[in-house]
């Protein structure tokens, strides 16, 4: 798939593992759509990316919102083109043990870690299965391969995403429209870094949290971008249904 004058959609793209997949994207060729529920982030992002010549535009959408969804869809394919990538990134989380969580907190951590991925396939699969070609990648994470403490439902919303790629995959195969995952290991972001500083031992648990990986190190935004970028290649074509963890050899199952 030529990635010439192609758009590539990218929720949450304003900061951490959203903007890494963003900025790969632009550099391979993509008008990348940043989407983002702020505005000045979104905005920084597509601005930095215009500074260096790549093709880029800033969007604002809460991604719970499905008129919302549904519009800032319209407006890029009118403004930039029809979508012929979707990275699902957006993401939110609070770690809590599953016990002290309610119906609210669930239904939150559903909405934009889950739901949110099925409104923005729902409004760009129709367009990519007529034009016969696409790529929807889904962030998910590690957490819903092998679970998380502290993180019940966000492993279970993760979880989703995974099966849900592979039925979309299955669903969309025979219309040249691919499908894959991408998971996440530990990630060095301004999400991670703030949850970091609520703990009491931060440096103790960032220490920790590094041990546990084989390579020794945290991940990277543009570690995860590498592999979106893969599955939003032409050399990615025959590749779909697939869950990929990026994440220094902690996940190897």
């Amino acid at each position: 798939m030529s990635t010439e004058k192609r758009v590539a959609l990218v929720t949450g793209g304003g900061r951490g593992i959203g903007r890494g997949i963003a900025e790969g994207l632009a550099e391979d060729g993509f008008h990348v759509a940043v989407v983002d529920r702020d505005e000045a982030t979104a905005a920084e992002v597509a601005k930095a990316l215009q500074d260096r010549g790549l093709a880029a535009s800033h969007h604002v959408v809460d991604v719970t919102d499905g008129a919302g969804v549904r519009a800032v869809v319209a407006e890029i394919e009118t403004t930039a083109g029809p979508v012929h990538v979707l990275v699902n990134n957006a993401g939110f989380d609070e770690h809590l043990p599953f016990v002290q969580t309610d119906e609210e907190f669930w239904g939150r951590i559903l909405d934009v870690n889950f739901t949110s991925a099925l409104r923005f396939v729902r409004a760009v699969l129709p367009g990519m299965t007529e034009r016969g070609r696409g790529r929807i990648v889904n962030i998910g994470s590690d957490a819903g391969r092998v679970g998380s403490s502290l993180e019940a439902v966000y492993s279970g919303a993760k979880g989703g995403i995974i099966a849900f790629t592979k039925t979309i995959a299955r669903e969309a195969a025979r219309a040249g429209v691919t499908a894959n995952t991408v998971c996440p290991g530990p990630t060095r972001t301004p999400a991670l870094e703030s949850a970091m500083n609520q703990q009491e031992s931060a440096d103790a648990v960032m220490k920790a949290m590094v041990r546990a990986v084989p390579m020794r190190r945290l991940g990277e935004p543009a570690d995860i971008a590498a592999a979106v970028r893969f599955f939003a290649s032409d050399g990615a074509a025959y590749v779909t249904g697939q869950t990929l963890s990026v994440s220094g050899g902690l996940t190897m199952a």
